[in-house]
């Protein structure tokens, strides 16, 4: 048995810590500051916290290498498994012709990158995110804005920042379930907090993303639709969360902001819009486009301005120009992801989602691993639970599939553009499964846990290091249910012990931790493999972190006034 020592460094907490982030430092500043590729510093931050994982920590290595497989293996299944999987779907769009098709019918709705990328990254990614979760959402987003004829390292930033808000209730309400499971609050009153939060994030979330797509201009001619749209779907947020149901939160605010949107747009339109492809002097300023990336794209090499393949049954598609089509048509290009949300709610009914977590899952303990926490009890993350049939994976696996059959694609074919989803991703894989083992073995060794005491001990400062733990734990984890896991009770217990509302603290830490999971380095591969920008990882962080922290500045100033001044927003534990 292995015990978790929280001050391992000259006995101090405040030193320990600082040691603890080292990893954290080396990864990001070898991604954001020296530019080396993602996979390698993703190494460099696994060996280095492996090392002071069994010198420092006294981590015995034997279990210091079970925590790392056990947190690459958790990188294959469920995340890579997720990725790969939706990206076969979109590949099938590609070498089939429908991917063109689709392009054409999104630039049917609007020929404004605006308000595109509200409609797609910001409402349809937070339908996805509610459904799967995980890289899908941004991978699906991103493809979907490059068909428009976004450039793709546009298209990145635009689904990495607009996948923030819907975070805290996706996947069905896991993160917040997982919140209520870990610290014994009540799961509505938990759930009515977050609604409490996440839609102040919501609202300003539609006015960056026309910022980054259109600069200045864009919030000076979109912004009424932008506000509209973030409104919307903050006021769905709170409505659906304290009134409703946590589960289906996100679902209901995606469909009521697209539905206000469409509605609006009959009525009103901004003034100049920026056509796509139009707007080379932001893209000259955002500058990671090398080489020929950008023709690149997300097909791994083949321009989507020039893909011919015929879709599948159907009349030749001229390059760049299908036909103004039938409803037939528009239906078959956008099938495979009807059929992917088709499939994800039907395994959410009652009866088929029993079915399935009882013969497709398994949950069994890691071997090699014995640790129990400073205070003597077992460490979470040691039992491993492997959704096999039910996991977000396979559901997109069987979407795959039955696009397969839609389309009439033979299994070669199909078998074929699966290969090159794989050989595509081969340095997202290395990135992400050794991101994971490095979270792994920082949680399992104490190193994490330090970094949390260390933060908790700040006294009435904590009020404002609690949303930075979030942030802090999404960053590492790339996931807001193991940020929950990690550090809900951790926040339960230090706001009880200063005399902080243990609701308001464990809440912050789901809601905070949202704005971290842009910069997550498996998030960031999963991005820029998506755009077709593996190794652009660095350019992508440098993008995205000024807006994380200034959401979390913000953030931050909304927690102090819920503690303070606006404790009437906080519920009582019933």
């Amino acid at each position: 048995m292995f015990q978790q020592l929280l001050s391992p460094v000259a006995g101090s907490l405040a030193l320990s810590a600082l040691v603890a982030a080292l990893p954290l430092v080396l990864l990001f500043v070898l991604l954001g500051v020296l530019r080396v590729k993602a996979w390698k510093a993703a190494l460099a931050g696994l060996a280095s916290s492996a090392l002071l994982a069994t010198l420092v920590w006294q981590m015995p290595v034997g279990q210091t290498l079970a925590a790392t497989t056990e947190g690459m293996f958790y990188g294959l299944f469920p995340i890579l498994w997720i990725l790969i999987n939706a990206l076969w779907v979109y590949q099938l769009t590609v070498v089939t012709g429908w991917f063109e098709v689709l392009g054409a019918r999104i630039r049917a709705i609007s020929d404004d990158q605006r308000i595109l990328a509200i409609l797609i990254a910001f409402c349809f990614g937070a339908l996805l995110e509610s459904l799967a979760g995980f890289g899908a959402p941004v991978a699906i987003s991103a493809a979907m804005l490059i068909a428009a004829g976004m450039k793709p390292f546009k298209a990145a930033i635009v689904s990495l920042l607009a996948n923030t808000a819907p975070v805290a209730f996706g996947a069905m309400g896991a993160p917040i379930i997982t919140l209520s499971a870990v610290t014994g609050i009540d799961l509505h009153t938990l759930s009515s907090m977050a609604g409490r939060q996440t839609p102040f994030v919501a609202l300003f979330v539609p006015l960056i993303l026309v910022f980054l797509v259109d600069g200045k201009r864009g919030i000076k001619q979109t912004w009424p639709v932008a506000l509209v749209a973030g409104a919307t779907f903050g006021l769905a947020q709170f409505v659906t969360s304290n009134f409703i149901t946590v589960e289906i939160t996100d679902i209901v605010a995606a469909i009521a902001t697209v539905v206000v949107v469409l509605i609006m747009l009959r009525f009103w339109k901004p003034a100049n819009a920026v056509p796509l492809d139009a707007s080379e002097d932001l893209d000259a300023a955002l500058a990671p486009e090398r080489s020929g990336a950008s023709s690149a794209g997300a097909s791994g090499g083949t321009s989507v301005s020039t893909v011919t393949t015929t879709p599948t049954g159907s009349a030749s598609v001229p390059a760049g120009s299908p036909p103004a089509a039938s409803g037939h048509r528009t239906w078959m290009a956008v099938a495979p992801y009807v059929i992917i949300i088709v499939i994800f709610s039907l395994s959410q009914i009652p009866v088929i989602k029993a079915g399935l977590s009882h013969i497709g899952s398994t949950t069994f303990r890691w071997p090699g691993l014995d640790v129990v926490n400073a205070a003597g009890k077992p460490a979470s993350a040691q039992t491993f639970k492997l959704d096999h049939l039910k996991g977000t994976g396979t559901l997109l696996l069987l979407a795959g599939l039955v696009t397969c059959a839609l389309y009439r694609i033979k299994l070669k074919a199909a078998l074929t553009a699966y290969r090159d989803t794989l050989v595509k991703l081969r340095f997202t894989i290395v990135t992400v499964m050794a991101v994971l083992g490095l979270s792994f073995v920082m949680n399992l060794s104490g190193q994490t846990a330090t970094l949390g005491n260390a933060l908790a001990s700040a006294g009435m400062l904590f009020v404002v290091f609690s949303p930075v733990l979030g942030w802090l734990g999404v960053a590492i984890t790339g996931s807001d249910t193991s940020s929950n896991s990690l550090f809900g009770l951790l926040q339960v217990t230090a706001a009880n012990q200063i005399g902080l509302s243990p609701v308001l603290m464990a809440t912050t830490n789901s809601s905070a931790g949202v704005l971290g999971k842009m910069l997550s380095p498996q998030n960031l591969a999963v991005a820029a493999a998506a755009v077709g920008m593996s190794g652009k990882e660095g350019d992508i962080f440098r993008k995205l972190i000024g807006w994380s922290l200034l959401l979390l500045a913000g953030f931050t100033v909304l927690v102090i006034l819920q503690a303070t001044v606006l404790s009437w927003m906080v519920p009582v534990i019933p």
